[in-house]
Order: C-alpha cells, then sequence, then structure tokens
C-alpha cells in the first residue's frame, strides 16, 4: 500500500481534531502561561535594538524626526500579519505558529518549507542579538575600567587580535540553560526583566519629555515623505517578536483567548513605547547630532545628564537579552513540533521528564548559536536572517485568506478585520520588504533551501505522521 494518489506534499493536519495532545507522553508540553507572561514574551521580542539603536540610526541618517511616523507605518504593516497570527492562533492552539498554521492550511510542503526556514533565521537571531549585547557590555566594562583580554572581545575579522566573541557565545548558553528549566520558570525570568526594560524605557521618555525642543521638530521631513517610507522597511524588524511568542501556544493555560490577545496587546505596547521614545529622542536633539549608534546616550549627555546614559546603557542589555529569550523560544517550539509531526528524527521532540521541554533541541539550539555568535562578525550573522520571517508572514496572511473562505463554518475567537484586505496589505508590505534584501541573503536561503529539499525527499516525505497515516489506510477498492 503506498501514499494514495493526489496526496503527498499537498496533505494538511487535520485542524478539526487540533486541539487533541499529539505523539507520546514524552512528547507533551505544559500549559503554564497565562495571558500576562505570554505578552511578556511577545514585548519581549518586539522591544530591544529598535529602540536603543535603530531609532537613532532612522532618524539621523534616513528620516530625520519623521522617524515616529517610519514606525507607524511599519506598525501598520506588522499589525496586518499580527491579525492573522491572532486568528490562527485562537484557532489552531500548537506549538510551532507558521509552520504549524502553513502545515494546516497550505499542505505538508509548505509547513516544511517555512518550519525549515525559521530554524535559521530564529538562530540566527539569538546570536546576532547577542553580539549586539556583547558591544554593550564591552563599553561598560570599558567605563568602569576593566580591560579585558583582547583575543576574547570579537569574532576573527573584528578587529586586532579578536579570536572568539567569548560574552555573545556563553550568553547563547545561559540563555538555552534557563530554557531547560522549565517554561514557568523560564517565563517568570522573562517576565521580570521586560518589566525592568519597560520601566527604563518609560524613565527614559518621562525625563526626556522635559527637555525636548520644538525647534529639533523642524524640518519634520529632512529627507522627504520617501524618507519615512525607507525608515520603515529598515525599523520593520523592530516590530515583529509576537511570531516567535505565538510559537508557545501549546503551554498557554487558555490559548484559543489568551495567544489572540496576547498578540495584539504586546504590539500595541511596543508601538506606544516606540512612537513616544522617538518623539523624545528627536526632540531632544536635532536629527543631525544624533548618534547613529547610541542615540539615546548621546542625547542625554548633551542635556546634562550623563548618569542616565549610563543607566540606558543597562536598559539596552536588559532589553536586548529578552529578545534573546523569546527567538530561542521560538526555534526550539518550531524543531520540536517538526519533529514530533515526523518531519524531522522524534528524537528531537522527547522532552524532559521533570520540566517538560524540549531539552535536547534546546541545548543544540544554544550551542549553534554561541558558534555564530562566537565566530561570525555581526554584519554576516545577520544576513542570515529576515528573509524567512517575511516569507511566513506572506505564508500566514495568504494561508488565513484561503481557510476563511474554505472553512468558514470553524469556531474562531478571534477574527481578521477586514479580510481579505488587511492581510493582502501584510502580503504585499512583506514582499516589498524582501526586495530591499541583499543577494548574499538570497545565495544563504537558496543554500539553505536546497539542503532542506534533500532532507525533505530523502526522509520526511516517507516518514511523516501523515504519511504513516496514509500508508497504512487501505487504498480505494480494497475495503470491504
Amino acid at each position: 500500500m503506498g501514499l494514495r494518489a493526489g496526496q503527498g506534499v499537498l496533505r494538511r493536519k487535520p485542524i478539526d481534531h487540533i486541539e487533541e495532545p499529539e505523539g507520546a507522553a514524552s512528547q507533551q508540553l505544559t500549559r503554564a502561561l497565562g495571558l500576562w507572561q505570554l505578552t511578556a514574551i511577545g514585548v519581549g521580542g518586539i522591544i530591544g535594538a529598535g529602540i536603543f539603536t535603530l531609532a537613532g540610526t532612522v532618524a539621523n541618517g534616513k528620516a530625520g524626526p519623521a522617524v515616529l511616523l517610519s514606525f507607524l507605518i511599519a506598525g501598520i504593516a506588522s499589525a496586518a500579519a499580527a491579525f492573522s497570527y491572532a486568528e490562527f492562533a485562537g484557532l489552531i492552539p500548537k506549538a510551532g505558529s507558521a509552520y504549524t498554521y502553513g502545515y494546516a492550511v497550505l499542505g505538508e510542503f509548505a509547513g516544511w518549507f517555512i518550519g525549515w526556514d525559521l530554524l535559521l533565521e530564529y538562530t540566527a537571531i539569538v546570536a546576532v542579538v547577542a553580539i549586539g549585547i556583547s558591544g554593550y557590555f564591552g563599553f561598560l566594562l570599558g567605563e568602569a575600567g576593566l580591560d579585558l583580554p583582547v583575543w576574547m572581545l570579537g569574532a576573527p575579522g573584528t578587529g586586532p587580535g579578536h579570536r572568539v566573541d567569548l560574552f555573545a557565545a556563553v550568553l547563547c548558553l545561559l540563555i538555552a540553560y534557563l530554557l531547560t528549566l522549565g517554561i514557568k520558570n523560564a517565563a517568570r525570568f522573562e517576565t521580570i526583566v521586560v518589566g525592568l526594560k519597560v520601566l527604563v524605557v518609560v524613565v527614559v521618555i518621562a525625563v526626556g519629555f522635559f527637555h525636548i525642543n520644538s525647534a529639533n521638530y523642524t524640518p519634520f521631513f529632512p529627507f522627504g515623505v520617501s524618507g519615512a517610507f525607507t525608515g520603515a522597511a529598515t525599523v520593520f524588524f523592530a516590530v515583529f517578536g509576537y511570531d516567535a511568542m505565538s510559537t508557545a501556544a501549546e503551554e498557554s493555560k487558555d490559548a484559543q483567548r489568551h495567544m489572540p490577545k496576547a498578540i495584539m496587546y504586546s504590539l500595541a505596547i511596543s508601538m506606544v513605547l516606540y512612537v513616544l521614545a522617538c518623539l523624545v529622542l528627536t526632540g531632544m536633539q536635532n536629527y543631525k547630532d544624533i548618534d547613529p549608534e547610541s542615540g539615546f546616550s548621546t542625547a542625554f549627555k548633551s542635556v546634562g545628564l550623563s548618569a542616565l546614559a549610563d543607566v540606558i546603557a543597562v536598559g539596552a542589555i536588559i532589553g536586548i537579552l529578552t529578545v534573546m529569550f523569546t527567538f530561542m523560544l521560538g526555534v526550539t517550539r518550531v524543531w520540536f513540533s517538526m519533529s514530533r509531526d515526523g518531519l524531522l528524527p522524534k528524537w528531537f521532540a522527547k522532552t524532559s521528564p521533570k520540566h517538560h521541554v524540549p531539552t535536547r533541541v534546546t541545548w543544540i539550539v544554544g550551542f549553534a548559536s554561541a558558534l555564530i555568535a562566537g565566530f561570525l562578525p555581526i554584519g554576516e550573522a545577520a544576513e542570515l536572517t529576515n528573509i524567512g520571517i517575511l516569507l511566513a508572514f506572506v505564508v500566514v496572511c495568504v494561508a488565513v485568506i484561503v481557510l476563511r473562505y474554505k472553512r468558514p463554518d470553524l469556531p474562531r475567537t478571534f477574527r481578521t478585520p477586514g479580510m481579505p484586505f488587511v492581510p493582502a496589505i501584510g502580503v504585499c508590505f512583506s514582499l516589498w520588504l524582501i526586495t530591499f534584501l541583499e543577494w548574499q541573503t538570497w545565495v544563504r536561503f537558496a543554500v539553505w533551501f536546497v539542503i532542506g529539499l534533500v532532507i525533505y525527499f530523502s526522509y520526511s516525505y516517507k516518514r511523516s505522521e501523515l504519511a504513516k497515516s496514509e500508508a497504512a489506510a487501505p487504498e480505494p477498492g480494497e475495503r470491504g
């Protein structure tokens, strides 16, 4: 008995039974996350380099004071995709996010394609963020008069005598260790750290508000209106993170109600803070004088608040640390879900008997991200990111349209408004941003995709759980 005709790469996970437990007891996750813990994970993934680095970079060289419009435009585009994620999160409360949604609606190959790509993208994001934190950490140590050995300060090629970015590599392993302690303990830590990060941002906004010079807002469009849109393409990568958070749906206490709310809450909170922070930054300093790398630190120094500048540096480290947590959580849950579905070896889907988390894949991701962070310059590591997440947005937005019209009967706790126009905006904006990517990114993506094709057709195609079910079922005409 072989696979039935017409199935194969287009076979889909049955949505009608999506709430039923999958896999053996050793492949189960624990539902322990409440609404605000999920929201904290989402905020932790969204707010990071966007406020502490990108805001100054875009204000100085692309948009001027209109950087706040750049964030608003990017936020609107991201919201179009967020609505689609929210509908799926309430409808399919399973680990895997875009991978699982694509598998259930567009078929096995579409799910594999997105899942395989996110494994690389999310791991690379963890590494890139670790390198960024390492830079801030080195700055603070320098301010304190502590000199570390040169060999451990950066990846080969980033400076004289540099052999490894040791701090970045160790940080990846520490985040992996944290995630192996169980989702409840890890989420508690994330919630506390996100709270500290938001507090720092609120303090920055509140104090900076009293040092705004309205003359700095003129001209508002020094690079033209197009500059605000160009800036939006840059800061778009600072307004997602809810996609990685949605991979934890299977660990939510009431995913169908809480996941859609957490996605929308995390994006709304982050956008309010982004816009207010940009308003303060461009009001404190003329856009020409804003430091592209440490905008807020230099802005506060310029008004005589140097002590607060050090607090901002600490806040930047805390803020970016939570991004690492969210995306490492995301990649481990995608990998776990793909393995439980049989698309990758089941060995990876085994969870810890004590903490009920996928410890094996967590440590593998921890070491992989540590190697990337330790031995690749940040530019090369960053080139491994972006395209997969944008393609995931495209898949999710297309899938939500397809499913709404194919299965309007399904019970939805959240419905994407403006169907099909809102998700169509998400598709168009994501495709537009893809055109901004460098050709080297496309080459790396193509190589990774080809490797994935080999694995899928040589292993996954015949070993997935759906393939086994089809092979075990009688062919038409064999019944009776």
